[in-house]
């Protein structure tokens, strides 16, 4: 029988994959851990490997650059990041990172990889002390062009807590379903659980909450920041409501809580791919009076749909400049470029979906970007081209003074 690889093998292999900018780290750890039926320790090991090594690119480079002169080829190069993310940020114990990380390596580069991999543990004070020199960009492993966007937008000392905030892994948080009858006697069962200051229903979780809570719908892992947005909208027993962009439903649920499962709330996503998880998820968190169908709203909507809600929320695709800590691959892929190009994306989403508003209703848009260019300035530009419209309120969140995900929302009311 063939031997599995090694936990150091698939984390090569799968940085190999996403370098080339296809997958997302998670759906490659996703994949391997089926293929090779990985125990969770293994699946949290290579999980750990790869995502940090990720996280931290910019800076490993430059700790490559410090050790190695000369160019080396993609997977070599893979290899070392790493075995340098396990020794200097995971603090893996040497003997370990270091055999494993070069029994992993291909034949030919095997010395190589062991000669610089135990360099960088003696010189690693004088590595630490260079690092700390650095170029904030580099230091925390950002692309250059967005940090001084953020500069531009927030100042150096603010743009350095956001890379600070970033570089931070992501906590396990939910919320209580309040769909869910006495769901607060949960607290009493297990340790570890603090409660998040101005966020009654959320708590961070130290580890996965139980199994049997997340099946059962008596929470959902969601970030506080996802709440603003329904807050706005403020959704009423009995009224109908459409939650344009709804898929995976965290969003759909609150709605649904607020409506206390009493009028009409309408879940519509434009890849159908999500509608299963969409509806399980609603079906899991006990929503009653929703209905789940696919469209895309940068198409004019059917008639069927012209001023018939009340409220609309809007959570449009953005570039996720509010998530990154959470998501990944989001800083490595994104371009200046896509700004422009989101916020026509975002702005006619937003056309489309006010032909569905009944006179007076009201329509939250909402993003995970902390870019006036998605946000503000996106809303100013609308509510120029459609008189009818008015801003009532907005908000931004920004992870460097509110500690939480990073999120925008505007809600806007059609004049009766």
């Amino acid at each position: 029988m063939r031997k599995p690889p090694s936990i150091r093998s698939l984390a090569i292999l799968s940085l190999n994959k996403w370098e080339k900018g296809h997958v997302y780290a998670e759906s490659l750890i996703q994949h391997a851990s089926q293929q090779h039926q990985l125990s969770p320790a293994d699946r949290n090991l290579l999980h750990a490997i790869l995502v940090d090594t990720i996280r931290h690119l910019r800076k490993i480079d430059f700790w490559i650059q410090q050790l190695r002169e000369g160019k080396l080829d993609a997977t070599t190069r893979n290899t070392l990041r790493i075995g340098l993310c396990q020794l200097h940020i995971l603090g893996i114990p040497q003997h370990a990172a270091v055999n494993e990380t070069v029994n992993a390596s291909q034949k030919s580069t095997r010395g190589l990889v062991n000669a610089i991999l135990r360099k960088s543990l003696r010189e690693a004070e004088s590595l630490e002390k260079e690092t700390s020199a650095l170029p904030s960009d580099i230091q925390f492993s950002h692309p250059e062009w967005l940090t001084t966007r953020w500069i531009k937008a927030f100042g150096k000392a603010d743009t350095r807590t956001l890379l600070e905030w970033n570089q931070q892994p992501s906590q396990t948080i939910f919320r209580l379903n309040p769909l869910k009858n006495n769901v607060h006697h949960l607290l009493d069962e297990i340790e570890h659980i603090t409660s998040i200051p101005h966020y009654p229903d959320f708590f961070i979780s130290e580890g996965l909450p139980p199994k049997a809570w997340l099946e059962d719908g008596l929470i959902y892992i969601q970030d506080p920041a996802t709440s603003h947005s329904v807050e706005l909208l403020a959704p009423l027993p009995g009224e109908t409501i459409l939650d344009a962009c709804a898929a995976p439903g965290g969003k759909s649920g609150n709605i649904a809580a607020a409506m206390q499962n009493a009028g009409q709330l309408t879940c519509t996503d434009s890849n159908p791919k999500r509608l299963p998880r969409l509806e399980e998820n609603l079906a899991r968190l006990g929503v009653t009076h929703a209905s789940v169908e696919e469209w895309d709203w940068l198409n004019y909507p059917p008639e069927r749909f012209h001023q018939k809600f009340d409220g609309i929320l809007l959570d449009v695709p953005c570039s996720n400049t509010g998530v990154l800590r959470r998501r990944i691959d989001a800083r490595w892929r994104l371009r200046p470029k896509d700004f422009t190009e989101l916020q026509a994306i975002q702005l006619k989403i937003l056309e489309n979906a006010l032909i569905c508003l009944k006179p007076g209703g009201r329509i939250v848009y909402s993003t995970c970007s902390i870019d006036a260019e998605e946000n503000q300035l996106l809303i100013k530009t609308c509510i120029a081209k459609h008189p009818k419209l008015q801003l009532v309120s907005d908000l931004q969140i920004l992870p460097q003074t509110h500690q939480t995900d990073g999120a925008y929302a505007a809600e806007l009311r059609l004049s009766p």
